[in-house]
């Protein structure tokens, strides 16, 4: 990709026309040198009081409309501390409009107006525009700054596109432009969040030279990043480097460590960190302690994470929502629903309003445990208290009655969610009552259910396919088991060892043996090999013909691929 310094004049028209503001209606009047006083108060008065409009868009974007047509014309600081207000509130389409303005109304905007600018284009996703403002800077003449760079570096990173950002990076090095550290920590940033973790560290080691030193938020987020990928002594050792080199690791770098090592099981370790964290006063955060929390509870160890609660409230750290919901979630995944529920009183009763999230959790809890009225009960609750159930909700409740054999409650779940509209079912939720209709036998309104999803625009997955083949499979439907068969290979949803061994076993049990042979050779010369059931499938009905060589043949085969597997 290849960056021009210049301005793309079609596109800026284009961006014009859709975003600037239309012009005043004027009138020209002779003004009486009297006036010159008046305004001059009313200067006076604007500039006192202009900052009480700060508090939203609205009072913001008055403020900027009175500020411009003032005179004398409005300083740098006041103008930037009024967009910088709005960027604030991340309405970056507000601010590109009023920098527009200040165009139209002759203002020259600063290197730092301009700045602020194109971190709007950037976070608005339109770099191209961007990069124009670039070419805006340097023709009026100013210099691009380390932030006019970094602000560009960092919009191509949040857009995905970090090949990119590291050619700009050489360009703009190669004109002797200055960079700084964060340059660096947006880079190295960006290439973790991307899942280029080696490329980051490969750039750590280069910049070695080109910088004083790595700053530990370049470490960070390495080390999150290592962590998250279970590469733990990598993390440490990164840790150790930081020690050598000066570089003090803080409450981030350590609490992704703790939530690493917690996540793999290695509670010592986890320990030791925490009290060496806190033996070099680097003391832990409500966010260390729900991540701490958060593996103890995915661990089912939920004594350790009430422990790891009190503790926190004994250092003076005040459970937030997210402990809250972290704890009844470990609760929920341990099938003790009814502790969640005493969690979500406390909550509650301390200040935390109740959430379709936290809703989520009990209701989820209460249909994995087949107290679905009790999920039904909460269902009602949400509606009484105004909040509006998502498709969470719903594929929770579904998945409730279908294992509960109430199918039928399901479907009137699912038109209740068509007909309110609020929140439209995703493809989980249809597989959810597909597989109850299948299992139930109810193949007819499975198909029906198959044709609504794809008609509703969801591609079906290859757990749709199984879910249907396996049924039509069982049923006795097999020519329609073929169809559908044959549909998922016209698509880019791939077979898998299920959707073969359905295959297999619904011929084998309607006679087709030859043609289960074939599917069978096409498994083993494709990358979805057979496995012991899909064998065991096919020597069961070979026996049952008493086809003992060819069965004891295919049993060999299975034994010898089983070895190799394992041997691998």
């Amino acid at each position: 990709m290849v960056f021009v310094f210049n301005i793309c004049s079609s596109k800026l028209k284009m961006y014009v026309t859709r975003y600037a503001i239309p012009k005043f209606q004027s009138c020209t009047v002779t003004k009486p040198t009297f006036l010159f006083n008046l305004q001059f108060g009313q200067n006076l008065m604007f500039y006192s009081s202009y900052q009480c409009g700060l508090n939203s868009i609205g009072g913001a974007v008055a403020s900027f409309n009175s500020i411009i047509h003032l005179h004398p014309p409005p300083s740098d600081m006041e103008i930037n501390k009024i967009l910088g207000t709005i960027v604030k509130m991340k309405d970056y389409s507000t601010v590109i409009s009023l920098y527009k303005q200040m165009e139209l109304v002759g203002l020259t905007p600063s290197i730092y107006t301009l700045n602020i600018v194109i971190n709007c284009f950037c976070h608005a996703g339109h770099l191209e525009f961007g990069f124009s403002i670039l070419g805006k800077i340097m023709k009026i003449g100013y210099e691009p700054d380390t932030v006019t760079l970094n602000t560009l570096i960092k919009g191509l990173c949040i857009n995905g596109q970090i090949r990119e950002a590291l050619e700009f990076h050489d360009s703009v090095r190669g004109k002797r432009y200055k960079l700084n550290e964060v340059t660096y920590a947006i880079l190295i940033n960006g290439l973790c969040k991307r899942g280029k973790t080696s490329t980051a560290i490969e750039l750590l080691r280069k910049i070695e030279y080109q910088i004083d030193k790595p700053t530990v938020h370049m470490y960070n987020s390495i080390i999150d990043c290592l962590c998250k990928d279970g590469l733990l002594t990598e993390a440490s050792n990164l840790l150790a480097e930081m020690f050598e080199k000066g570089v003090s690791p803080d409450v981030v770098t350590y609490t992704s460590l703790i939530h690493g090592f917690c996540n793999a099981g290695q509670w010592r370790e986890a320990t030791r960190l925490l009290n060496e964290m806190v033996d070099k006063k680097i003391y832990p955060n409500v966010i260390s302690f729900n991540a701490l929390i958060d593996a103890l509870c995915q661990k089912g160890k939920m004594v350790e994470a009430r422990g790891a609660v009190d503790i926190m409230i004994q250092r003076g750290l005040e459970p937030n929502v997210v402990t809250y919901t972290t704890i009844m979630n470990g609760y929920c995944l341990n099938n003790n629903v009814d502790k969640a529920r005493e969690v979500y009183r406390v909550m509650v009763k301390k200040g935390f309003p109740p959430s379709v999230f936290s809703y989520n959790i009990l209701v989820n809890g209460y249909c994995k445990i087949k107290r679905v009225d009790e999920a039904m009960n909460l269902f009602t609750e949400m509606h009484h208290k105004k909040l509006i159930p998502d498709t969470i909700t719903y594929t929770s409740l579904m998945d409730g009655l279908c294992k509960s054999g109430r199918t039928s409650d399901a479907q009137e779940l699912l038109e209740e969610m068509h007909n309110i509209g609020k929140h439209s079912p995703d493809l989980i939720t249809y597989n959810v009552l597909l597989d109850a209709l299948c299992k139930g036998q109810h193949l007819d309104e499975g198909i029906a259910l198959f044709h609504r999803i794809v008609d509703s625009g969801i591609a079906p997955n290859i757990i749709t396919y199984n879910i249907l083949i396996e049924g039509l499979c069982k049923g006795g439907k097999l020519k329609t088991a073929r169809e559908v068969f044959q549909h998922l290979l016209t698509k880019s949803c791939c077979p898998n060892v299920r959707t073969y061994t359905a295959m297999i076993n619904g011929l084998c049990d309607g006679g087709f043996m030859d043609e289960a042979m074939t599917l069978l050779s096409k498994m083993k010369d494709s990358d979805c090999p057979p496995n012991a059931v899909t064998y065991d499938i096919i020597i069961q009905d070979l026996l049952r013909k008493n086809e003992n060589d060819m069965a004891k043949q295919l049993l060999l085969e299975m034994i010898d691929r089983e070895t190799i597997f394992h041997a691998l």
